[in-house]
């Protein structure tokens, strides 16, 4: 059973897994880490001790053989299956925590909705989490094919906040995977690349969806490969392109309507970097003349954006949610993969989540040749107003890059995922330089104030 438990959780099926018999404990580099101790030969609860299971709880998981021999030196158990003869055979009993029964259910849910869709028996093994509470396993038939299950159950991000209405409400995030498999019909139906859904269940929040690819679109040591983000610069000229129709169907009789993405959203986003990111770095809370000072100033800067145009807005368009498809021609070499919160919203959004990427370092000059990559093919294709394209590009990529300032330090402080802390740095300087531009003239002293200094001014 738990060379199974850590087979699954492992890149490899073949992973040697020897008894720890004799040698107590042996950690795995599993997703998460994991820690297979046998106590058998334990001979008093200090032993236990020297182990070092607690330090490892604060990294990993831990699967415990002979528990009952530590006494009181391990913490509560999140599950306990204690395995017995019956008068049928042998017996396993689960018992554990509120939340990791939940979990059970859940995994057995998935079991079920992947039975019913024809792939029972296949292999699952964690792909990723991201910085929602969907989850990614890749799954492998017994054939070889290979799928991508998305569990992602439904919810709201936070409680009531104005209006009676959430945070993920406000910010038009998608609260179940209704928008996901709308906006893919509506993508492929367009001839872009995104995942054919090949079982769904939109209730459960669960879809079973193409796997696009193994190559990624960064480099293979994670460095920005030029080519690849000027060919990403080329696909959005061609998605803004598009004529989007705003309703797309999910289910027969079930539409989703891609929302405006209106002041409300941006103001709602922006603002985030009063509630998380100031108290983050300086300690303090915004009082209320400076926080309308700063949502006015916003909004004054917010009006007229979207002169350069208005389309569809996939809102994560960056290094992560792309596939690299080296092997194919067009449209079909980019794979689409996150855009279950798209707007209809000013199209220079996305340019600059492209080419101003959160998870890794784009400088400056090879940002101006992506942007310069996407105006010439908009002006190859017709009329196009770089100027005013120029100036929704640097109000937008300011007001991302101050969102994610605010959602990277709330995923450290309220979900407990530090990770993204390591990003800091590279989005003040991308928020420095959109700050150069004349239109945010005004935001620069608020800026300036909390250690942001915009780049010489263009």
């Amino acid at each position: 059973m738990v060379r199974e438990a850590i087979r699954s959780l492992s890149s490899s099926a073949s992973i040697d897994i020897p008894s720890p018999t004799f040698t107590l404990i042996q950690p795995y580099d599993t997703l998460p880490p994991l820690l297979h101790a046998d106590l058998y030969r334990i001979g008093s609860d200090e032993e236990v001790g020297e182990l070092g299971i607690g330090e490892w709880l604060e990294k990993g998981a831990v699967l415990v053989e002979w528990p009952e021999r530590a006494g009181a030196e391990l913490p509560q158990a999140t599950l306990t299956i204690s395995i017995f003869f019956g008068a049928s055979g042998r017996v396993a009993r689960i018992e554990g925590t509120s939340e990791a029964m939940e979990r059970l259910s859940r995994s057995r849910e998935i079991t079920a909705f992947l039975e019913y869709a024809g792939w029972g028996g296949a292999r699952r093994s964690f792909l990723l989490g991201d910085a929602s509470t969907r989850a990614y396993e890749l799954v492998v038939a017994s054939d070889g094919g290979e799928a991508i299950l998305m569990n992602a159950p439904g919810h709201a991000d936070g409680p009531p906040l104005r209006d009676g209405r959430s945070y993920s409400r406000i910010a038009h995030l998608a609260e179940n995977v209704v928008p996901f498999v709308a906006v893919a019909r509506a993508l492929r139906q367009a001839q872009f690349c995104a995942p054919e859904i090949f079982a769904q269940d939109l209730d459960a929040g669960l879809l079973l969806i193409e796997h696009l690819g193994h190559e990624p679109f960064l480099g293979p040591g994670g460095e920005p490969v030029p080519e690849r983000y000027f060919a990403a610069a080329r696909l959005l000229a061609d998605l803004h392109s598009v004529s989007w129709n705003p309703f797309s169907e999910a289910a027969p009789g079930i539409r989703h309507y891609v929302p405006d993405y209106d002041r409300g959203a941006m103001m709602i986003e922006v603002e985030l970097l009063l509630d998380w990111y100031l108290p983050y770095t300086s300690g303090e809370i915004a009082g209320e003349e400076a926080r309308g000072v700063f949502v006015d100033t916003w909004r004054s800067v917010l009006d007229g954006v979207g002169g350069a145009g208005i389309s569809l807005v996939l809102r994560d368009y960056h290094s992560p949610n792309i596939v690299w498809r080296g092997d194919r021609e067009g449209r079909d070499r980019l794979g689409l993969v996150d855009f279950q919160d798209a707007v209809m919203g000013p199209l220079a959004y996305d340019v600059a989540s492209l080419a101003q990427d959160a998870r890794v370092s784009i400088s400056t000059s090879l940002e101006a040749e992506i942007v310069a990559v996407y105006c010439a093919a908009r002006e190859a294709a017709g009329r196009f107003d770089r100027d005013a394209f120029l100036r929704d590009y640097a109000i937008m990529a300011a007001q991302r890059n101050s969102k994610i300032l605010g959602i990277f330090v709330r995923l450290d402080r309220r979900d407990g995922k530090p990770g993204y802390l390591k990003h800091l740095p590279r989005i003040r300087d991308y928020t420095a330089r959109s700050l150069a531009h004349r239109a945010l003239a005004p935001l620069r002293p608020f800026y300036a104030s909390i250690g942001i200094e915009p780049e010489p001014v263009a």
